[in-house]
Order: structure tokens, then C-alpha cells, then sequence
């Protein structure tokens, strides 16, 4: 059994985009060139790391469709998801109503994910967003504090990039300075 990763070439601010893939589905997205962050994923869950090129093995999948999504070339994954990185619980239960009802240019507040997810409080949903393992797929750029974008763990430069390419902000203005 093993933890197919690959990383994926990603516009600026993104840079990078390491993914890995089990037998049961995506498991893990990480903002940059995160080798390290595969090895650990692979050791958690017991399994092998095997590092795919870009475009090959078990990741292909994962991969062509992030390349697709972030040329704006797509708006649905349509990938199985391995949650095993996440603990059961509240933390699944948050992360699965994120991924299951807030879809492509749809925005949502912690305190609305906090419903959704069953939690009395939004004060975990922060918390929850910064330790989603499978990020873009499982949309936390979408989550937004009440008075305004809120933190994001692949930083609020990439937030607001995947929130313009999804239509949500205006896309930045490059002057070609």
C-alpha cells in the first residue's frame, strides 16, 4: 500500500502544489514543494511514499484536474477523497459539510460553516480551516470571517488569488511595473 505524490506547478502566489493519492482517493494537498509533508502523511498513514512525475501514476488524476481548476478550466472535482488524515469527529464532520455545500464562487462565514458542521461555535472552525489536509479541493479559501477574508494557511495572497480566479474578488491589476 502506498501514498502516490506528485508536485504540481501552480501560478503565482501558489508556486507549487504537492499532492498525494492512496488506493481510496486524494488525500492530501499542500501549498508548495512539500516532500516533507508527503513523507509525514505516508508515515501517519502507514503506507509507502511513492513519488510520481507529474502527469503519471496513481496522482495523474489529482494533478490534471488542480492543472484544470487552476487555469480556470474547471469547476467541480470529481476525485474519491481519502479522510483519513483527518481526525473523526468535528473536524470531518466541518470539512465534509465545507466540501458537500459550498461550491465554486460561493463564500460562506465561519459562523455558517459551524452550523453546517454541527459545532455550537465558530470559534474551532479557524482552526479546523488551518489543518485541512486537502485544501483547494476541500474549499477553505471560500470560509471568510464575518468582517472580511478571515486567516488562510497557504496565505492571504492565495486566498484572494483563488477567490478572483472563482469570480468572488476582483482580480488584481498587474501594471507590468
Amino acid at each position: 500500500m502506498e501514498l502516490s505524490a506528485a508536485v504540481l506547478p501552480a501560478p503565482a502566489p501558489l508556486g507549487a502544489l504537492t499532492v498525494g493519492v492512496t488506493a481510496a482517493g486524494l488525500a492530501l494537498v499542500a501549498f508548495g514543494a512539500q516532500p516533507g509533508r508527503a513523507r509525514r502523511a505516508a508515515e501517519r498513514l502507514d503506507l509507502r511514499l511513492l513519488v510520481d512525475e507529474p502527469g503519471s501514476g496513481r496522482s495523474a488524476a489529482a494533478v490534471a484536474q488542480l492543472a484544470e481548476y487552476l487555469a480556470g478550466e474547471r469547476r467541480e472535482f470529481d476525485l474519491p477523497l481519502d479522510w483519513r488524515l483527518t481526525h473523526p469527529g468535528a473536524q470531518r464532520r466541518v470539512l465534509q459539510a465545507l466540501h458537500a455545500t459550498v461550491p465554486y464562487g460561493a463564500v460562506v462565514t465561519y459562523g455558517e460553516l459551524a452550523a453546517r458542521g454541527g459545532l455550537d461555535s465558530p470559534r474551532g472552525v479557524g482552526t479546523i480551516m488551518g489543518s485541512n489536509p486537502i485544501p483547494v479541493v476541500v474549499p477553505c479559501h471560500r470560509v471568510l470571517a464575518a468582517d472580511g477574508l478571515g486567516g488562510f494557511g497557504g496565505g492571504l495572497a492565495t486566498k484572494e488569488w483563488l477567490l478572483a480566479l472563482e469570480g468572488v474578488l476582483p482580480a488584481a491589476l498587474d501594471l507590468g511595473l
